[in-house]
Protein backbone atom coordinates (compact mmCIF):
# COMPACT_ATOMS: atom_id res chain seq x y z
CA UNK A 1 0.00 0.00 0.00
CA UNK A 2 2.96 2.14 0.83
CA UNK A 3 4.36 1.62 -2.49
CA UNK A 4 1.46 2.31 -4.44
CA UNK A 5 1.09 5.79 -2.83
CA UNK A 6 4.34 6.69 -3.52
CA UNK A 7 3.80 5.87 -7.28
CA UNK A 8 0.60 7.83 -6.94
CA UNK A 9 2.33 10.75 -5.67
CA UNK A 10 5.18 10.31 -7.67
CA UNK A 11 3.11 10.39 -10.78
CA UNK A 12 1.08 13.65 -9.50
CA UNK A 13 4.32 15.41 -9.23
CA UNK A 14 5.12 14.46 -13.01
CA UNK A 15 2.15 15.50 -14.17
CA UNK A 16 2.24 19.04 -12.52
CA UNK A 17 5.71 19.55 -13.59
CA UNK A 18 5.21 18.66 -17.20
CA UNK A 19 2.32 20.67 -17.23
CA UNK A 20 4.08 23.75 -15.79
CA UNK A 21 5.09 26.36 -18.66
CA UNK A 22 3.59 24.21 -21.52
CA UNK A 23 1.29 26.53 -22.97
CA UNK A 24 1.37 29.57 -24.12
CA UNK A 25 2.14 33.04 -21.53
CA UNK A 26 -0.68 34.39 -21.11
CA UNK A 27 -1.19 38.02 -23.00
CA UNK A 28 -0.48 41.25 -20.67
CA UNK A 29 -4.11 42.50 -19.26
CA UNK A 30 -3.32 46.45 -19.92
CA UNK A 31 -2.43 45.57 -23.42
CA UNK A 32 -4.32 43.28 -26.42
CA UNK A 33 -2.67 40.82 -28.55
CA UNK A 34 -3.15 38.15 -30.60
CA UNK A 35 -1.10 35.66 -31.11
CA UNK A 36 -0.21 34.20 -34.85
CA UNK A 37 -0.84 30.18 -34.84
CA UNK A 38 1.87 27.87 -34.19
CA UNK A 39 3.11 26.02 -37.02
CA UNK A 40 6.59 25.37 -35.66
CA UNK A 41 7.96 24.70 -32.37
CA UNK A 42 9.18 28.52 -31.91
CA UNK A 43 7.73 30.78 -29.62
CA UNK A 44 4.21 32.34 -30.67
CA UNK A 45 4.45 35.93 -31.63
CA UNK A 46 2.62 38.51 -30.10
CA UNK A 47 1.06 41.25 -32.66
CA UNK A 48 -0.57 44.13 -30.90
CA UNK A 49 -4.44 44.95 -32.25
CA UNK A 50 -4.59 48.24 -33.49
CA UNK A 51 -8.08 49.92 -32.82
CA UNK A 52 -9.49 52.17 -35.81
CA UNK A 53 -11.28 55.29 -35.00
CA UNK A 54 -14.92 54.52 -34.83
CA UNK A 55 -17.06 56.28 -37.42
CA UNK A 56 -19.65 56.92 -35.37
CA UNK A 57 -22.33 59.39 -36.91
CA UNK A 58 -25.37 61.26 -35.53
CA UNK A 59 -27.94 63.69 -36.74
CA UNK A 60 -27.49 66.94 -34.75
CA UNK A 61 -29.55 70.21 -36.25
CA UNK A 62 -27.37 72.93 -37.90
CA UNK A 63 -27.98 75.93 -35.86
CA UNK A 64 -26.24 73.63 -32.73
CA UNK A 65 -23.12 72.48 -34.64
CA UNK A 66 -19.66 73.27 -32.52
CA UNK A 67 -16.27 74.07 -33.68
CA UNK A 68 -14.86 71.20 -34.42
CA UNK A 69 -17.95 68.86 -35.49
CA UNK A 70 -17.19 67.49 -39.09
CA UNK A 71 -20.04 66.42 -41.25
CA UNK A 72 -20.15 63.38 -43.52
CA UNK A 73 -21.80 65.86 -46.15
CA UNK A 74 -21.74 69.42 -47.58
CA UNK A 75 -23.67 71.61 -45.26
CA UNK A 76 -27.29 72.28 -46.38
CA UNK A 77 -28.53 74.80 -49.07
CA UNK A 78 -32.27 74.00 -48.82
CA UNK A 79 -33.72 76.48 -45.75
CA UNK A 80 -36.16 73.58 -44.99
CA UNK A 81 -33.01 70.77 -44.12
CA UNK A 82 -32.44 71.02 -40.13
CA UNK A 83 -30.60 68.65 -39.47
CA UNK A 84 -26.80 67.59 -40.64
CA UNK A 85 -24.90 63.45 -40.28
CA UNK A 86 -22.27 64.16 -38.05
CA UNK A 87 -19.49 61.90 -38.18
CA UNK A 88 -15.75 61.20 -36.76
CA UNK A 89 -13.26 63.29 -38.11
CA UNK A 90 -10.78 60.84 -38.22
CA UNK A 91 -13.25 59.21 -40.94
CA UNK A 92 -13.27 60.80 -44.19
CA UNK A 93 -15.79 63.68 -44.08
CA UNK A 94 -16.72 67.12 -46.45
CA UNK A 95 -16.89 69.38 -44.04
CA UNK A 96 -15.29 70.87 -40.56
CA UNK A 97 -16.74 73.43 -38.26
CA UNK A 98 -14.10 76.06 -37.65
CA UNK A 99 -15.87 79.34 -36.34
CA UNK A 100 -18.98 80.29 -34.72
CA UNK A 101 -19.38 84.27 -34.55
CA UNK A 102 -21.71 86.18 -33.47
CA UNK A 103 -23.44 89.00 -35.63
CA UNK A 104 -25.81 92.18 -35.43
CA UNK A 105 -28.60 91.12 -37.48
CA UNK A 106 -27.87 94.04 -40.28
CA UNK A 107 -24.14 92.19 -40.17
CA UNK A 108 -25.56 88.95 -40.99
CA UNK A 109 -24.96 89.44 -44.62
CA UNK A 110 -22.78 87.92 -47.05
CA UNK A 111 -19.68 90.05 -47.16
CA UNK A 112 -19.72 90.63 -43.20
CA UNK A 113 -19.98 86.13 -43.03
CA UNK A 114 -17.01 86.01 -45.57
CA UNK A 115 -14.60 88.14 -43.35
CA UNK A 116 -15.51 86.26 -40.28
CA UNK A 117 -14.86 83.21 -41.67
CA UNK A 118 -11.65 84.00 -43.39
CA UNK A 119 -9.98 85.55 -40.45
CA UNK A 120 -11.31 82.09 -38.19
CA UNK A 121 -9.82 80.23 -40.63
CA UNK A 122 -6.51 81.74 -40.67
CA UNK A 123 -6.71 81.24 -37.29
CA UNK A 124 -8.13 78.02 -37.21
CA UNK A 125 -5.67 75.97 -39.64
CA UNK A 126 -2.79 78.57 -40.00
CA UNK A 127 -3.04 77.42 -43.58
CA UNK A 128 -5.65 78.57 -45.83
CA UNK A 129 -4.49 77.48 -49.62
CA UNK A 130 -6.13 73.67 -48.83
CA UNK A 131 -9.40 74.67 -47.68
CA UNK A 132 -12.69 76.26 -49.31
CA UNK A 133 -14.87 78.10 -47.01
CA UNK A 134 -19.12 78.03 -46.64
CA UNK A 135 -20.93 79.17 -43.79
CA UNK A 136 -24.80 79.20 -42.24
CA UNK A 137 -26.47 82.03 -40.79
CA UNK A 138 -28.64 81.08 -37.72
CA UNK A 139 -30.70 84.32 -36.94
CA UNK A 140 -32.47 83.82 -33.43
CA UNK A 141 -33.93 87.22 -33.45
CA UNK A 142 -36.86 88.15 -30.71
CA UNK A 143 -37.50 91.48 -32.36
CA UNK A 144 -37.75 92.99 -29.47
CA UNK A 145 -34.12 94.68 -29.78
CA UNK A 146 -32.82 93.58 -26.75
CA UNK A 147 -30.56 90.81 -28.28
CA UNK A 148 -27.40 93.02 -29.34
CA UNK A 149 -26.29 90.07 -31.91
CA UNK A 150 -28.83 88.05 -32.65
CA UNK A 151 -27.66 86.48 -35.56
CA UNK A 152 -24.76 83.12 -35.39
CA UNK A 153 -22.25 82.98 -37.98
CA UNK A 154 -21.22 78.84 -38.70
CA UNK A 155 -18.26 78.76 -40.82
CA UNK A 156 -17.23 75.15 -42.34
CA UNK A 157 -13.85 74.21 -44.02
CA UNK A 158 -13.55 71.59 -47.15
CA UNK A 159 -11.15 70.47 -49.21
CA UNK A 160 -10.14 73.19 -52.27
CA UNK A 161 -10.14 70.47 -54.63
CA UNK A 162 -13.18 68.24 -53.70
CA UNK A 163 -11.74 65.81 -52.13
CA UNK A 164 -12.67 64.12 -48.39
CA UNK A 165 -11.11 65.43 -45.74
CA UNK A 166 -9.41 63.21 -42.82
CA UNK A 167 -8.39 64.28 -39.40
CA UNK A 168 -9.05 67.62 -38.09
CA UNK A 169 -8.17 70.64 -39.98
CA UNK A 170 -7.10 72.17 -36.39
CA UNK A 171 -3.32 73.59 -36.26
Amino acid sequence: MRRFAAILTGSATVLLLCSCGSGPPAPAASSPTTTAPDTTSAARTAVPIVPHPPTITRQAKWVDLKVGDCLSAAPPTDPSVVEVQLINCQAPHTAEVFLRSDVAVNDALAGVAEQHCNTGLAQYTRQSGHYSTTYLIDSNMDRTGHTALPSTVICLLQSADGQPLIGSARD
